[in-house]
């Protein structure tokens, strides 16, 4: 029961997280512009890397909070929750310096602009380290109740301080200052009221304790974990934002701005696979540990097939009518124009991501790291001499263009290398099976979208309503595609710990 209520929390955040973005965006556009939406991006995308400086903590403290709650030694990681607590407090302080001290030099040589003077990306990327900073330790304390099994209250607080950052930045632009400095000192304030409702929570569930003190033993104990987590983050989240913080510098900030908005578009598709992988991996990792191979080969092609056959018709349907729903969304026809090639590479390179989060999570089931390591390696040293490329010979799309080629890369070349090691000989057969089909007949359904709906003559609202109709009716087919034994599954609910 604490598992379904669980990930229905992680479920309902997630949803709720994207939808309370998506809606908010329009009106920063309007009170905000084009370039300074390009600040918000390059804020997202400074705040994504300088997680690096976590070091692992975050899951290390939801490791060994799991662990003393299952001992029934509380004390021992509330001590650890301290020690780490102090730690948090320093590096957000340094971030706050560093990012202050860098500021200037970011507004002058890094950020293009044609109508924000230097002086105003200065302030506004000195208050974005000011909101780094105050919210940096929202991920510890996060870990810690992830760690208890309270993800309803996290989910909780998450879902409030989320609702309160976005919605109360539209008020604070709409009636008090339509300016980027302002938008960022709310988010600061909300930062801080953030970090509170956070950590009054986590020692709620760990319970007060009057003597705790800083404990350099503590973090002797749990390093090699904390390194092994930080090498892994470390390289998944320069394989995520490097095409960011490349883009930011080769072009300029409304085109930044425009791959920036597409991002955030391409990335509703994640709402179908975070949960999916966070539903999935756990009991991939039990089968591993009875080496149940057959029941965990069929979890891990039915997860793979099921998630194709939600995820592919949407992402083609999206790729194909990004222009109308990007319109619909922002009400700006330029803007629409400019991203709707950005988000159809996007969507597409994001569904076939989407996809290897299942050999990821395989690898992780049989403690690999180095696995994912190395692939991300790989791709990397791609990468960057791609989007270099693309971005200085087409701009925004070019960036869009690297990221769906890699994409393309990682299927191919992250199958092989998985299944060398793991689940060996179901390699070809998951690939061309339990994704090739499925992608396959959700391009056939964007064929059919563009030239039969697409470039009709309805209306805007009709097409729409079309698109959604067509995607319906692939995932429907594909549905009718898949072996009989993964439709079983499906319609009778078999229960995992029967598989």
């Amino acid at each position: 029961m604490k598992l379904g209520r669980n990930l229905l929390a992680g479920l309902a955040n997630s949803i709720w997280s994207a939808l309370i973005g998506l809606a908010v965006i329009p009106f920063y556009l309007k009170y905000l512009g084009i370039e300074a939406y390009g600040l918000i991006g390059f804020f997202v995308t400074t705040q994504a890397v300088l997680s690096l400086l976590d070091m692992g903590m975050a899951p290390t403290i939801n490791r060994e909070v799991a662990r003393c709650s299952a001992l029934g030694n509380l004390r021992e990681a509330g001590g650890l929750l301290h020690t780490l607590a102090v730690v948090y407090g320093c590096m957000a302080l340094m971030i706050a310096l560093l990012i202050a001290a860098l500021a200037p030099w970011i507004a002058e040589y890094w950020l293009q602009s044609s109508r924000l003077s230097s002086q105003t990306i200065s302030n506004a990327i000195m208050l974005m380290g000011l909101v780094i900073a105050c919210r940096w330790p929202v991920g510890l304390y996060q870990g810690a109740l992830i760690g208890a099994q309270r993800l309803t209250v996290s989910s909780g607080i998450s879902i409030v301080m989320t609702t309160v950052s976005s919605l109360g930045a539209v008020a604070v632009l709409a009636f008090v200052s339509p300016t980027i400095e302002a938008f960022f000192i709310w988010q600061a304030l909300a930062g801080l009221a953030y970090v509170a409702a956070m950590r009054l929570g986590a020692w709620r569930v760990i319970g007060r304790i009057t003597d705790v003190r800083f404990d350099v033993n503590a973090l002797k104990n749990i390093w090699r974990f904390s390194a092994g987590m930080s090498g892994v983050a470390l390289s998944a989240t320069v394989f995520n934002q490097l095409d960011k913080l490349i883009l930011s510098k080769t072009i300029g900030l409304e085109a930044f701005g425009n791959y920036m908005l597409a991002t955030v578009v391409a990335s509703g598709l994640y709402v179908l696979v975070i949960p999916m992988f966070n539903a999935i991996y756990p009991r991939l990792s039990a089968l591993v540990v009875t080496g149940e191979t057959d029941k965990l080969t069929n979890l891990y092609r039915w997860g793979t097939r099921l998630l194709a056959t939600a995820l592919f018709p949407i992402a083609m349907v999206l790729a194909v009518f990004s222009e109308e729903l990007i319109y619909i969304w922002t009400g700006n026809s330029d803007i629409a124009l400019s991203a709707a090639p950005v988000v159809s590479l996007l969507a597409i390179g994001s569904a076939l991501h989407g996809v290897m989060f299942f050999p990821y999570a395989l690898q992780l089931a049989y403690g690999m790291t180095r696995l994912p390591l190395t692939i991300n390696a790989i791709l990397m040293t791609i990468l960057v001499p791609l989007t270099i490329f693309f971005s200085l010979k087409y701009g925004a799309v070019g960036g869009a263009m690297a990221w769906l080629v890699l994409h393309v890369l990682y299927v191919l070349l992250g199958t092989w290398l998985t299944h060398r090691q793991l689940l060996k000989g179901i390699g070809m057969t998951w690939l061309l099976q339990d994704v090739a089909v499925p992608f396959g007949l959700s391009i056939m359904a964007g064929l059919i979208g563009f030239y039969a709906i697409k470039e009709s003559g309805y209306s805007l609202s009709l097409k729409l309503i079309y698109a959604g109709m067509l995607a319906l009716a692939t995932t429907v087919l594909l549905f009718a595609a898949m072996p009989k034994a993964l439709q079983a599954a499906l319609l009778h609910k078999i229960n995992w710990k029967n598989q």
